[in-house]
């Protein structure tokens, strides 16, 4: 649906669902109301084979286009360098930036209302250097150094390698370079988004409104987190809450380094069903949030497809189509719902996700290859 043709009650709806966390709802009102075309933005390191977290973000993404804003994709190249991502190479982690622009597209960004640059046409300003030394002026090294688990680090780890002390500096004055309304990111980034809010009381600046969605588990789940907080919580209480609901998301994530947990989005459809065959499912609503395949359903075949097919013999009900999550949960949770006949919904709720992607890339095979050819050097692939 076009933006013009909602109000802004419905496109902040559009905006806020299956999010974890807006900061604030009332800011996000405010640019919808006075704003055409407002500015967002995701970052992202190039870092190697794309998995089925990114059909979450594209969901988002497209929320975001739908919702009237113009989203610019920046390929973190410089700080992914920082990361020892792909061996460090600016020429590597560009030619993986290419690849993931594909896949972008292959999941079904909408290209006329994305932008995609490069960290590398932005840190060309002098500018962008003063606001990281200003920055720098008056924030506590121990305060950047929590904040590096934005780079899937440890504390700790800054003291092997100090250039990482610039990553979160660098990604601080991104949002500020680029002039964006909104800093959209995955819960595992909050910290630096909070960081640049606080940043821009204090300068002036203008403030990015943090928008972030959860981090999708991996195929074996992980421990319990508790999403409910009490309301009557100070601000300072609710923020701790949620660092510790994004360190449980981080320490469970679904991540391409280790295949067994997690879904490429170039596996085969019998590849993707025997990792469901495998995969963590409890029945019980308590394990909801660490469910891969309740979390699948919620942040990717439901928002795609606005429905669930499940097909079962006969003998066990036949077929079956849940029109929401929660109808979905509902049948699951009281055991109308059988963990082997959800995972058959998933795996076959992937595989038609993916189909486009599997498309695309027969027919655009080029940046892809070139990537499984450098991730092969390096090491990282069989």
């Amino acid at each position: 649906m076009a933006s013009n043709n909602m109000t802004v009650e419905e496109r902040l709806a559009l905006i806020k669902r299956n999010t974890m966390e807006v900061v604030s709802e009332e800011e996000l009102r405010t640019v919808l109301e006075t704003k055409e075309q407002p500015l967002a933005y995701i970052g992202f390191e190039p870092s190697g084979i794309v998995h089925m977290g990114w059909a979450l973000v594209t969901a988002k993404i497209k929320d975001l286009c739908d919702a009237g804003f113009k989203v610019i994709i920046l390929w973190a190249d410089w700080h992914a360098s920082i990361n020892d991502k792909v061996g460090g190479n600016l020429d590597n982690i560009r030619a993986v930036a290419r690849y993931m622009e594909d896949c972008f597209v292959a999941l079904g960004v909408p290209a006329d209302k994305v932008e995609f640059r490069y960290a590398q046409d932005v840190v060309n300003d002098l500018s962008y250097w003063e606001n990281i030394i200003k920055i720098g002026k008056i924030t506590s090294l121990s305060r950047i150094k929590r904040t590096m688990t934005i780079m899937g680090r440890k504390e700790d780890e800054a003291e092997l390698d100090s250039s990482k002390i610039i990553y979160p500096l660098m990604q601080c004055v991104d949002m500020f370079q680029l002039g964006v309304d909104v800093a959209y990111a995955g819960i595992d980034q909050r910290r630096v988004n909070m960081l640049a809010r606080e940043v821009a009381e204090k300068f002036g600046w203008k403030k990015p409104i943090a928008i972030h969605t959860p981090l999708l588990p991996g195929l074996k789940g992980g421990a319990r987190m508790n999403g409910d907080g009490a309301k009557d919580k100070t601000v300072r209480e609710e923020a701790k809450s949620m660092d510790e609901q994004s360190a449980a998301m981080i320490d469970m994530k679904m991540s391409k380094s280790d295949p067994t947990s997690s879904i490429n989005i170039h596996d085969t459809p019998d590849s993707v069903r025997q990792k469901i065959k495998k995969a963590y499912c409890p029945p019980e609503k308590e394990n909801e949030s660490t469910n891969p395949m309740l979390m699948i359903a919620k942040y990717i075949i439901f928002p795609r497809f606005g429905r669930m097919d499940i097909e079962r013999p006969e003998k066990y009900g036949g077929n079956v189509s849940y029109d929401s999550y929660e109808a979905l949960t509902e049948a699951y949770f009281s055991g109308a719902l059988g963990p082997v006949d959800l995972k058959s919904g998933v795996a076959e709720g992937i595989n038609k996700v993916l189909a486009p992607v599997n498309e695309f890339f027969t027919a655009h095979p080029e940046n892809y290859d070139k990537v499984v050819e450098i991730l092969k050097g390096l090491g990282k692939l069989r």
